[in-house]
């Protein structure tokens, strides 16, 4: 069985890239306190310690002291960037289905999502609801990847217009990268699109009265490209997550 995974303090003095075998690591804060007292993390036991951005510490508990945990690190890896960067742009949805979106997507391997003003979502984000709801997003995000046992913790975007998001295609396409806007009517499966040796691939998934055909032409008007999971029409909580596990299968990242 894997290790289970911590997030390292992004504030550390130190970051986990200067760390070498034989060196110790002291897991303290939130998450010392999550595996030293709530979880009862014993000497001996595997742990290990990431910084959210492609390094981990893979470490054996040496002592406790409350919410202090002692490591001893066997081993040092570091994860290359992706070269295909999967952002998974994802309408805002009644309840909670588009941070179940999230959670789940980020276990099949999305690098970012970025949460996206839909004319046919129910929920609007506006002032300090839109804060407090990214910042929801921000915590599922960095709970699914511990659950994952990730390395790297997708980064969370701010909301966007369709307006904003035809302007994201464009830059993206026009970069080299790609965009594809999930559809039930589309005649191109996503498992048959081509995708971008480099750069980043956007993967739009609407909210749950769908998306309109002006937000088709403006997307596609931008460059995007419409694309079809399989024959059976998907939640917005669905969709997005089955998108990303097969193009994770399809970037070598499964193999």
């Amino acid at each position: 069985m894997s290790a289970p995974v911590f997030l390292a303090d992004a504030s550390a003095a130190h970051p986990l890239a200067q760390y070498a075998p034989g060196s110790v690591y002291v897991l303290d804060g939130a998450e010392g306190r999550h595996a030293g007292v709530v979880q009862r993390r014993g000497p001996g036991e595997r742990i290990d310690v990431v910084d959210g951005a492609g390094v981990r510490l893979r470490t054996v508990v040496e002592s406790v002291d409350g919410p202090s945990v002692h490591l001893r690190v066997e081993g040092v890896d570091v994860e290359p960037d992706p070269a295909v960067v999967v952002t998974l742009v994802q309408a805002l949805a009644k309840g909670d289905r588009d941070e179940m979106a999230i959670e789940a997507a980020t276990e099949t391997g999305v690098d970012a999502v970025v949460p996206w003003q839909a004319e046919r979502s129910v929920v609007v984000w506006r002032g300090d609801r839109a804060a407090r709801s990214r910042a929801r997003w921000v915590s599922t995000v960095r709970a699914a990847t511990k659950q994952a046992r990730r390395a790297r913790i997708p980064a969370v975007g701010t909301a966007v217009s369709t307006k904003q998001l035809a302007v994201r295609v464009r830059e993206v396409v026009e970069a080299g990268g790609a965009a594809a806007v999930l559809h039930e009517e589309a005649t191109t499966p996503l498992a048959g699109l081509p995708l971008p040796d480099a750069g980043e691939l956007l993967v739009v998934v609407g909210p749950e009265g769908g998306i309109s055909d002006g937000e088709v032409a403006q997307l596609t008007d931008a460059g995007a490209v419409t694309a079809r999971l399989g024959p059976h029409v998907l939640r917005t909580s669905t969709a997005g997550p089955v998108a990303v596990a097969l193009l994770s299968e399809r970037l070598g990242r499964w193999s």
